[in-house]
């Protein structure tokens, strides 16, 4: 196997694996030995799911998550210098998307090392599908701010770029906090504007609805402890 870095994605929530993954990943993953990854246990549960036959404890796991030092990223990617195939492995979805395994991919795309993309879930593409809005112009903003005066200007100015640049405005929240968003989203959006709630993605209880923010009044669901995309437009 060439010394190559795979992006590796994993299920979204508790989705089966063989509805979100082509049966090719199983056979990059079988290969690979070294592992950088956001949380172990949760790691080698997917790996076990992928293929029962792996012998988890004989991998190598390297954690990157907030914790760990900049400095030590760098030294990862030892075992592709050796000629070995490494993988990185995210939460949830497509690794260095929303994802900390974007600073290992920068590194070795500096180093030349070649960087191979696995087919796999992320649940900013398929909300956006979804969604019915502009899928040829959108952005995603991550997180927005929890202070509630910070966040109502960010609001209002994705709002601002929805209706002057045609542009699609992707946002995201801790499961904990959606629901105080959405009030936040609510109190400070056109009515005419266009929300979109993505929930549990690929999971048995999915649900994706587009309506305006008037439409959405008092008929929100409950999404708290559930994870959730968000969409604007008009």
């Amino acid at each position: 196997m060439k010394a190559s870095l795979y992006l590796i994605p994993v299920p979204l929530g508790d989705s089966p694996i063989e509805r979100v993954l082509p049966a090719y990943n199983r056979k990059i993953i079988l290969d690979i030995k070294y592992f950088i990854v956001e949380n172990e246990r949760t790691a080698r549960r997917f790996l076990k799911k992928t293929d029962p036959s792996i012998d988890v404890d004989a991998l190598t796991f390297y954690l990157l998550n907030k914790h760990t030092v900049p400095e030590e990223v760098s030294s990862f990617l030892r075992p592709l210098e050796e000629g070995f195939a490494m993988g990185i492995l995210s939460e949830a979805g497509c690794p260095a998307i929303a994802d900390p395994g974007s600073e290992v991919v920068k590194i070795a795309q500096q180093k030349q090392i070649p960087v191979i993309p696995l087919v796999g879930p992320s649940s900013i593409l398929l909300s956006l599908m979804a969604s019915g809005f502009n899928g040829q112009r959108f952005a995603f903003s991550g997180y927005l701010a929890v202070d509630p005066e910070q966040r109502i200007r960010e609001l209002k100015s994705l709002e601002q770029k929805i209706y002057n640049e045609n542009q699609t405005q992707i946002f995201i929240e801790t499961p904990y906090r959606n629901n105080k968003l959405i009030e936040t989203v609510l109190k400070t959006c056109k009515p005419a504007t266009k929300l979109c709630i993505a929930a549990n993605i690929t999971a048995a209880n999915e649900c994706i609805q587009t309506r305006s923010i008037k439409e959405w009044m008092g008929k929100v669901p409950d999404l708290s402890k559930q994870e959730c995309i968000f969409l604007l437009f008009v």
